[in-house]
């Protein structure tokens, strides 16, 4: 089987040098359009700003070496377009300039993608567009779990640009028929941070709240990613990108009672389900967890 082509951007950074790997693992073909190239056998990197609509235009019809010159047959296409490139979270830039970055560079690669042919697009949303992760004060969920039919409504320049995102996607995929898909990524976990973050939050819970104790697995992701590319069909599609259950070693009982009292359940929950919900991931994309934390903390388990 002919291996998939994928232009990936943003692949040097935290969740991108995971799951590239996990994605050349698996036969793919990758280019890395990033500020920084990422040091990774295998994979193809090209430097680029994403707010340049000229240079994004470019790559999307772009030799990713020298060895793509050999055949003569001309430029080879794209199967897949993975845009996880922006300003990775409020306070890292004027707010201005965050969402100039995240929403002028996802139009810029999601328009060359559409109108180059690209017919599978998977966009990076997150976790903030819920409006709990940045808010001023504590903010109480309308309902529990978090799922993708959650009513969005952040309040911070980050989770508004991701929710912008999000229409940017659905927009392109209305005009274009395409398949794209928007993956509203939890809070990304590299495996030396369970080691390193873990046993603090599980001191002191209060501390990931606001994450709604949702977390991802880094090589989960990667598997994520992957399962999208592979699926094909669905047309326009918002994905919870998450693990199975919390990244807390309490049960639901006591968080919801703790840190949710006024929450109402939208459904009945295991006491370890994740209250980010990434039910959909599993019934739709067959995502099936690798990397529970506690594989990695079995004390705390």
């Amino acid at each position: 089987m002919k291996h998939k082509r994928i232009l990936f951007t943003g692949g040097s950074g935290k969740a991108g040098r995971h799951v590239i790997p996990y994605l050349i693992n698996k036969g793919y073909k990758v280019l890395n359009v990033d500020l920084q190239p990422l040091d990774y056998p295998g994979v193809d990197n090209i430097q680029a700003d994403i707010c340049d609509s000229g240079q994004m235009f470019d790559l999307m019809h772009s030799y990713a070496n020298q060895g793509e010159l050999e055949a003569g047959t001309g430029t080879p296409k794209f199967d897949a377009v993975v845009h996880f490139a922006a300003v990775a979270r409020i306070l890292l830039k004027p707010d201005n300039e965050t969402f100039r970055i995240n929403t002028i560079g996802t139009y810029n690669v999601v328009e060359a993608a559409v109108k180059m042919g690209v017919k599978k697009i998977v966009v990076a949303s997150s976790e903030t567009t819920y409006g709990i992760c940045f808010s001023d004060g504590l903010t109480d969920p309308e309902y529990l779990p978090l799922d993708e039919d959650y009513p969005v409504n952040p309040m911070d320049s980050y989770g508004l640009s991701k929710v912008v995102n999000e229409e940017t996607a659905r927009s392109f995929q209305r005009r274009s028929g395409f398949d794209i898909y928007a993956l509203r990524i939890g809070n990304v976990i590299e495996p030396h941070e369970y080691a390193e973050l873990f046993p603090g939050y599980f001191s002191n819970p209060e501390v990931r709240r606001r994450n709604a104790f949702c977390y991802i697995d880094a090589r989960d992701l990667g598997q994520i990613v992957d399962r999208c590319v592979l699926k094909d069909g669905l047309g326009y599609q918002v994905f919870n990108a998450g693990n199975d259950t919390n990244g807390m070693n309490l049960p639901n009982s006591e968080l919801i009672k703790r840190f949710f009292p006024n929450a109402p359940l939208k459904y009945e929950l295991d006491e370890n389900e994740a209250l980010f919900s990434n039910r959909k991931i599993r019934e739709v994309l067959g995502f099936k967890e690798e990397h529970d934390w506690r594989n990695y903390l079995k004390d705390n388990a």
